[in-house]
């Protein structure tokens, strides 16, 4: 059942002088939640009812939800007022990324208006599922809404798979030994691969700065083994408002994308946004150094499927397609080995390589792929 609940409700006075507002006898599972006045932004909660909460001390916030968690009524998104607010922003933010329970709850933050400062920075912050600004409609939030929920339990789904497979014991199988040795492969390597590029990456930094402006490097979510969300690193090769042109662009799409309902990858020949020091760095695959990073905290393995953006991931949820995030995100793989470079390609032929590799991933056929990368790094075609 949906309550549209009103904002004007009896107050309970907390010793911080906030503000908490307690309804009594309501299913605590119908509540969204509100960190901050709601004014701005109320007819979106009031879509799906409300949990109002006012703070000036984020104690209060912890404990609302700590009791919540108790009763499994954790709200089904939370806004918080960052124009209100900021200054109790960030330890909210470590808070929520602390708990594997608050983690699954969408977090949208309202700015009344945003520049491009201000969004770098939200998504360098990382946990926001999106920005709600004084423009933003219902139909709007609705949708980034579902697609955050959808992306959030993909992910939980996927770590109680693996929490599962890890209770049932592969101890002393192939596959834990497997395992074992292809992370104690990444971490040696990848940490000498990054004291051993350190000049390289200062030269490129350089680069890039000189030739256009915007950041050095390109931060962005994406979507690895089991559907587990991270920020993934590569050196900046495009403008800086490379992102907002990719709708008056699909029409260049490599990707035969006619079913619109299927899945969606997005990739361009000879993309017009791509800077010219940009596609050096892509022909010679220099612009993935800083993978190496991921690979080094455990997001990512040397060899694997591509970890994906999330509007690719959401696309590829059905049986058909999920099992290949079974195998680890990887900066190379059985794809880039078989077809990087290649004009030619279509939707199914890509998810067949990266299940076909979910299938056999091991340590020694990694190795072979490996193997195989160099050849694969001189790209021939600008895509």
């Amino acid at each position: 059942m949906i309550y549209n609940l009103p904002l004007r409700l009896p107050v309970r006075k907390e010793k911080s002088r906030a503000r908490v507002i307690t309804l009594p006898g309501i299913n605590a599972m119908s509540f969204n939640l509100s960190i901050g006045s709601s004014k701005a932004y109320g007819h979106i909660l009031s879509q799906t009812g409300l949990l109002a909460i006012t703070v000036n001390d984020i104690a209060v916030v912890k404990r609302v939800l700590k009791e919540r968690m108790h009763t499994n009524g954790l709200p089904g998104y939370i806004i918080f007022n960052l124009d209100q607010l900021s200054g109790i922003f960030k330890p909210f933010l470590e808070y929520v990324q602390s708990s594997n329970e608050l983690r699954k709850i969408p977090l949208f933050v309202y700015k009344e208006t945003v520049n491009k400062a201000d969004k770098d920075k939200l998504i360098a912050a990382g946990g926001i599922d999106g920005i709600i600004t004084a423009n933003t409609n219902v139909e709007s939030f609705n949708s980034t809404l579902l697609f955050a929920q959808k992306i959030k339990q993909l992910s939980a789904a996927g770590q109680a798979e693996a929490r599962t497979s890890a209770t049932v014991g592969v101890k002393g199988s192939a596959a834990m030994a497997s395992y074992v040795a292809k992370r104690l492969f990444d971490i040696c390597v990848s940490g000498t691969l990054l004291i051993l590029a350190s000049p390289l990456f200062l030269v490129i930094a350089v680069i890039i700065k000189l030739e256009s402006k915007g950041a050095i490097f390109y931060a962005a979510p994406r979507a690895g083994k089991r559907y587990q969300v991270f920020k993934f690193y590569k050196f900046r090769t495009m403008v800086a408002d490379a992102d907002k042109q990719v709708k008056s662009l699909t029409h260049l799409n490599q990707y035969d994308a006619n079913d619109e309902s299927g899945p969606v990858f997005f990739k361009l020949t000879n993309d017009p946004r791509v800077t010219k020091f940009g596609a050096f760095l892509r022909n010679t695959s220099l612009d993935e150094i800083p993978q190496l990073v991921n690979v080094l905290k455990g997001d990512m393995s040397l060899v694997g499927n591509r970890p994906l953006p999330l509007y690719e991931a959401a696309t590829l949820t059905t049986d058909k397609y999920a099992e290949r995030f079974i195998a680890p995100a990887g900066i190379t793989g059985l794809w880039q080995v078989k077809k990087r470079g290649k004009k030619e390609m279509s939707v199914d032929e890509r998810i067949g390589l990266d299940i076909d590799y979910a299938k056999k991933h091991s340590f020694f056929y990694d190795m072979r792929i490996l193997a195989n990368t160099p050849g694969a790094l001189i790209q021939k075609e600008n895509v």
